[in-house]
């Protein structure tokens, strides 16, 4: 028996999302993408019930990635899902579980098992975070009520990024991620509360402005903002590079256009699955060092002090240049590493490979003028370009994220970037359904 076989009926019994039976126009997409932005806000908002109030944000440097908010039923936000995905991808690049998803069959194996092991992550974490005292109960007893809670607020996660991915605009991963950085870049920079010492207003704005009262400027209160829009426009710059493949339309002479190959080809999924990777990591020393063998690291009051897990925890700030210049190094090279790695794998097994795009622009009458229109020499032309700057805005996009969070920009440099990234996909889904609405005509002509 295969181990399809053995998984494939467990799929029946988890709950699902049903796929629509009709092209959702543009107003259902909107409205169900509001809808859930809207619940996700208000998840936020439900606090754990015993929990201690001496908890301590383990994974601070990571909250923006996560999309979760911490002491809430959602602490644990996106990260089961990203770490199933990471499970699955290594899997399947690496051919031990042999999957064609181009194949509806395939396809729907694959997002079933991801479903499983994105609910058997979440379980997992929660234990292991409440059971490692990173969330502490107020109480003896009061331990699994927390793992129930944020068990449940994780699988609610699962089936809201569903209902996007399957009634709205993008992901949810992204649109959650998205919202929670915006949320932190608002709060950060316009809050006109206290600060908790009570010196000043606690946004960077209204704390400038409090300081010019008080006769001692505090320009130092605006670094933050500026290089949150430093980031903003280096990354929007980024995200316009491309190369561009001329393409005729056999069918039609004069028929002319071009096949735009981004230079962040990856999108900023590779940031997301690695920065879900170091959570595991700080996971995994957490509950090692509890069982006793801290061969990751040991952490103490959330935070960790030694080993592994230390050496690839987010830098803080500048200054961890002149602090701990070999950390900040290593950190930086297995960053950006594994950011070539997922991107390579995420091409592969997204479809947008040189095979899959040759094998997509051949079937619809394209070619390359001046080229023979052939499968096999389109899919040679587009292996000089795909692979090479799949790699190469693999590590760009690495070593901008590890750059920005150096920044200390509001919403965390990662956090900015992958908003910039998922808000511009996301504006090219909605223009395109927008024209698509418009024009029936156009909608047949792509074939959706």
């Amino acid at each position: 028996m295969s181990l399809r076989d053995i998984i494939q009926p467990v799929f029946s019994l988890l709950p699902q999302v049903g796929s629509p039976s009709y092209r959702v126009p543009f107003k259902e997409k909107l409205k169900w993408t509001g809808v859930i932005l809207i619940l996700y806000f208000v998840l936020t908002q439900i606090a754990l019930f015993g929990l201690s109030s001496t908890a301590v944000d383990q994974f601070a440097s990571l909250r923006a990635v996560l999309a979760g908010n911490f002491g809430s039923i959602i602490t644990l936000g996106i990260g089961p899902i990203v770490s199933a995905s990471i499970i699955l991808q290594l899997l399947v690049g690496g051919k031990i579980i042999n999957l064609d998803l181009s194949k509806p069959e395939d396809k729907a194996f694959f997002q079933g098992t991801q479903k499983l092991l994105a609910i058997i992550f979440t379980l997992f974490e929660a234990s292991v975070l409440v059971l490692t005292g990173a969330l502490p109960a107020t109480a003896g007893g009061f331990e699994w009520i927390l793992i129930l809670q944020i068990t449940i607020g994780g699988i609610l996660i699962i089936f809201l990024d569903e209902v996007v991915s399957k009634w709205g605009f993008g992901s949810g991963v992204g649109l959650f991620i998205a919202a929670g950085v915006a949320e932190q870049i608002v709060v950060g920079s316009l809050n006109p509360l206290t600060t908790p010492g009570g010196q000043g207003p606690a946004g960077a704005i209204p704390g400038f402005i409090y300081s010019l009262t008080t006769g001692q400027p505090g320009f130092y209160l605006l670094l933050p903002v500026l290089a949150t829009i430093v980031v903003f426009l280096v990354v929007v710059y980024a995200e316009s590079m491309r190369v561009e493949i001329p393409l005729s339309y056999g069918g039609v002479k004069g028929a002319r256009g071009k096949y735009p190959l981004k230079f962040i080809y990856a999108s900023n999924m590779p940031v997301i699955l690695t920065s879900a990777l170091l959570l595991n990591v700080q996971l995994f020393a957490a509950m090692f060092q509890k069982l006793g063998f801290p061969i990751l690291g040991t952490i103490t009051n959330g935070r960790a002090i030694s080993g592994i897990a230390y050496i690839l925890t987010p830098p803080n700030g500048p200054s961890t240049l002149f602090t701990q210049p070999l950390n900040v190094l290593i950190y930086a090279i297995v960053f950006i590493a594994s950011c070539i790695l997922f991107a390579v794998l995420w091409v592969e097994l997204s479809g947008i490979g040189p095979k899959q795009v040759s094998k997509q622009l051949h079937g619809m009458g394209m070619q390359i003028p001046g080229h023979r229109s052939s499968r096999a020499h389109f899919e040679k032309i587009l292996k000089r370009y795909i692979p090479a700057i799949t790699v190469l805005g693999g590590a760009f996009v690495g070593f901008l994220a590890f750059g920005a969070d150096l920044t200390s920009a509001l919403g965390g440099g990662t956090g900015v970037l992958l908003t910039v990234g998922i808000v511009y996909k996301l504006y090219e889904e909605i223009a395109q359904e927008q024209l698509m609405d418009m024009h029936p005509m156009l909608r047949k002509f792509l074939g959706d």
